[in-house]
């Protein structure tokens, strides 16, 4: 049975049976405290905690996943992959336990040819919460399962909650036993690996009021709707009907696996290491066709990161195989094959997708290529040094600076003949990962934080009425001070205002939020800040200027009309840009992220190549030709199909409800769904001033500009400056670049002609210094301090010009000179002086030491610097007494 056929059948089933179908949300989770969508019930957690009701009473979903915690296991075990979907089926406060175990055992076991799954009663096993008698009894009295195939287990496997203060209860998990072949017998509580889990039910029934970890925590008491929170593995059910051995054989990935055989001339069954590394680029590869297809790019920071890291994992998977040249132009078109009949996006932006892959693979075959040839450096230095060992520090680096995978470095290590300092380098990254928990836990907004809100929400979405008024009168629904609800807040203090109605736009779709102010009798409150905490509800940070809110008083909102005016201005303007690259550039300039605000505007957009000075200039008099011709700025709201249809462009990676808000400027010339506040036609834009173009990954870029009133005094602040130079150089505007070059030139030469006479004084002191010599131990010593010098190259050709003065003769050369302020230190040495022992780089580091800094380098030349000038002398002594000895 095709994996599209098992979602099909999970589907008819439970809308036949009252389910609101919901569409899979996106893998970027709308939680902030969540990277990407983890589990099949991120999107339903406003629903299941009643921070927002549930729109429907009951539901049915395939919900796209990303999880990555056991990214390292991936292609060692049938059940572990980054991307999966869950097959879901939710009741808000409408059927329980009774309901939730009927409709599972009688989907899993109605015969194919019924409209089931056809799974054998006898293959399926079950465990339950250790105190859940009630489901223990219905699986036994109205399933008729016999008690030996139902175990009971503990908290940390069969009860569900979300870490924090909320909703939590036992799960009843179903088991499917592929058989002695697979391990012990004995169910699930004896063998993870032989009996799979293919459906888990969540009896959501309490109210936790402290969590300390998954296993301790506080039940508060019942809730006061009891929900159902239940989820299939697509993956895993689809390998069992499939007769395959694992979740990376199955319709949808397999071919991805296959195309990674054919590429390496590897045969999958082969070798095990061999078919773990092919399993890895197939799960991956899928992933980040997935992840880039919701609009994640690769990055150094965030979901970007991950998403780099899986598809440079692939890469890496695939060098191991032996293919050191591109493949991801083969690898993801057999994803998108595999993949388009369930979700019909990838096919649709294959283009963009492949140009995003393909970009951050000739991006990291780079990096392998200079990661070699540092790491090449390396283990010679290791050699030299008469080590067996790399430093785990160099591996380290290689790592997280060049990213250079461990695995790679491993591998080239011990082909040279040398192991890696693995200890040194784990506990490099442990630090990495400590430091980056400890920021991510300063910066996380818990789940429990959203509670406060569920009061204000279930009274109804806030009414936005910003788009046509300035000034809106309304109502204070709530208060909150330091995250918790309060009836007043006084003056000087700052709080949370939650209004029935507002005039002020919350921050979204890459527009900031206004400011402007709230008033009311007695009362005035500056607006710091305007967010959506939920969906539906707008919040208002303040701080309280004058006089004393209270929760049911009278409230205006004013907006800051001039911030309204340059805001509205800004986002109309991200779109005419946006319309003038892709004429320019072609429908594979994409917007990916953009940012607006009073007077200013960036765009990211989806590109692999810096734009010339002449595209930029097209672009932006495009985008100003639009502002000259007035086009009429019209906004409507239609069904999503129906704006997509008018050819509406939904941009790359946002999410948008079934009724969106179509912006046209110009008619089709420019049409975007888009929630922002716009000009009412394009001449109110004013100007559009590009002021900077710059790369934001190996396939992004970025595009900044000035907007309106800002534009314009930029370019007069231009003009004043170009007035300023003319006036001083005394030549005309349209003269200037050629005189600017001119007084360029003649500034090299005369830097030229300085620094030969410094070279020729420096030429000159060589025969004196070299005078000075005196026999220290078996060499002929140079130690002496020549003063200020302009940068450490002119050292170090003095020491080089007395070494060569000093001929054959076993001679070191020890100055120290002034540079910048501090003191500098370079040690040449002969080669007669260096089979006697001399070793510059040891002598450079010693002085180094006594002038309170560190140094080193080659026994033939090195230097070394600190900070105390005074000590020169002393570092001059310790060079004679070394050599003296």
């Amino acid at each position: 049975m095709q994996t599209a056929e098992i979602s099909r059948r999970y589907i008819d089933y439970f809308a036949e049976r009252g389910h609101t179908v919901v569409p899979s949300a996106s893998l970027v989770s709308d939680d902030p405290t969540l990277l990407f969508t983890v589990a099949g019930m991120v999107p339903f957690v406003p629903y299941l905690t009643g921070v927002v009701p549930a729109p429907y009473p009951r539901a049915v979903d395939v919900q796209k996943c990303i999880r990555t915690n056991d990214i390292e296991e991936v292609g060692k075990t049938a059940r572990h992959g980054t991307f999966f979907q869950m097959l879901g089926n939710w009741s808000f406060g409408d059927y329980f336990k009774e309901g939730a175990i009927t409709y599972a055992w009688e989907l899993l076991t109605r015969s194919e040819a019924d409209g089931g799954l056809g799974f054998d009663e006898r293959d399926l096993w079950v465990t339950v919460y250790e105190t859940d008698d009630e489901a223990a009894e219905l699986w036994q009295k109205l399933i008729g399962l016999p008690a030996e195939r139902i175990q009971r287990l503990g908290k940390a496997d069969n009860y569900w909650h979300t870490g924090q203060p909320g909703p939590g209860g036992p799960s009843s998990e179903i088991f499917f036993d592929r058989g002695p072949k697979y391990g012990r017998d004995g169910g699930p509580a004896v063998d993870d690996s032989r009996f799979i889990e293919i459906w888990n039910l969540v009896f959501m029934q309490e109210l936790l009021s402290e969590v300390r970890s998954k296993v301790d925590f506080d039940v508060a008491g019942p809730l006061p709707k009891k929900n159902i929170d239940t989820g299939m593995g697509l993956e895993r059910v689809a390998f069992i009907k499939q007769g395959v051995e694992n979740m990376y054989e199955i319709d949808q990935v397999r071919p991805v696996l296959d195309r990674a055989a054919e590429l390496s001339g590897r045969r999958y069954g082969a070798e095990h290491e061999d078919d773990v590394r092919m399993r890895i680029i197939a799960d991956h590869v899928r992933s980040s066709l997935m992840l880039m297809s919701d609009g994640v790019t690769p990055s150094n920071e965030g979901r970007g990161y991950i998403l780099r890291r899986l598809l440079r994992r692939s890469i890496r998977a695939m060098r191991l195989l032996g293919v050191e040249g591109p493949s991801f132009h083969e690898l993801f078109a057999a994803s998108r094959d595999a993949m388009k009949s369930a979700y019909p996006e990838v096919a649709t932006d294959y283009a963009h997708l492949e140009q995003l892959a393909l970009g951050e693979e000739d991006t990291f075959l780079r990096t392998l290529a200079s990661g070699t040839s540092i790491l090449d450096v390396a283990v010679t230095k290791t050699k030299e040094q008469g080590s067996a060992e790399l430093a785990g520090d160099t591996a380290f680096l290689l790592h997280d600076t060049y990213g250079f995978p461990i695995e790679l470095t491993l591998e080239m290590a011990d082909e040279a003949g040398l192991r890696v300092d693995r200890g040194e380098f784990d506990r490099l990254m442990k630090d990495q990962r400590d430091r980056a928990k400890a920021d991510a836990k300063s910066k996380k907004r818990v789940l429990a934080d959203l509670s406060v809100y569920a009061d204000y929400r279930a009274k109804g979405e806030t009414i936005f009425t910003g788009y046509t008024e300035l000034q809106t009168e309304s109502s204070v629904l709530g208060l909150l001070v330091d995250g918790r609800p309060v009836q007043r807040a006084t003056a000087g203090q700052t709080a949370e205002v939650i209004l029935a109605e507002t005039a002020l736009y919350a921050e979204s779709g890459g527009q900031a939020p206004d400011r402007g102010r709230i008033v009311g009798d007695g009362f005035e409150l500056e607006v710091l800040d305007v967010q959506r905490p939920v969906k539906g509800l707008i919040s208002h940070t303040v701080r309280v200027v004058r006089g004393e809110v209270g929760v049911g008083e009278t409230a205006t909102s004013l907006v800051d009309e001039d911030y309204r005016r340059g805001a509205t201005q800004a986002h109309s303007g991200t779109h005419l840009v946006h319309a003038a690259l892709r004429q320019v550039l072609g429908p594979n300039a994409h917007q990916s992220g953009s940012f607006n605000k009073a007077g200013y505007l960036r765009l990211d957009f989806g590109w692999n190549s810096a734009l010339s000075s002449e595209t930029r200039t097209e672009i932006e008099e495009i985008a100003n030709s639009a502002i000259r011709d007035n086009l009429e700025v019209v906004t409507r709201e239609l069904p999503l199909d129906e704006a997509k249809a008018l050819g509406a462009m939904a941009l790359f990676g946002e999410k948008y409800g079934d009724v969106v808000r179509v912006v046209d400027i110009g008619g089709p010339w420019s049409r975007e769904l888009c929630a922002g506040t716009h000009v009412r036609t394009s001449a109110e834009v004013g100007m559009i001033n590009l002021i900077g173009e710059s790369s934001v990954g190996a396939t992004n870029r970025r595009v900044e500009s000035l907007v309106g009133i800002e534009a314009f005094r930029q370019f007069a602040a231009e003009r004043a400056l170009v007035g300023e130079l003319t006036s001083s150089l005394k030549t005309r505007p349209e003269q200037l670049v050629d005189r600017v070059g001119e007084l360029v030139a003649n500034l090299k030469a005369a830097e030229k002609k300085i620094q030969a006479y410094e070279a020729k004084a420096l030429n000159e002191r060589v025969p004196a210094l070299a005078a000075t010599a005196v026999r220290t131990g078996e060499v002929l010593l140079v130690a002496e301090h020549v003063g200020g010098l302009g940068s450490g190259d002119e050292l170090r050709a003095l020491a080089l010009s007395v070494r060569t003065q000093l001929g054959d003769a076993a001679s070191v050369v020890a100055l120290t000179a002034e540079v910048g302020g501090k003191p500098l230190a370079i040690v040449a040495t002969s080669p007669a002086a260096r089979e006697s022992g001399a070793n510059a780089g040891a002598l450079a580091k010693r002085m180094a030491g006594v002038l309170g800094g560190g140094g080193g380098g080659k026994p033939d030349l090195a230097q070394g610097g600190g900070t105390d000038v005074t000590a020169i002398p002393a570092a001059l002594a310790a060079v004679r007494d070394e050599l003296g000895r």
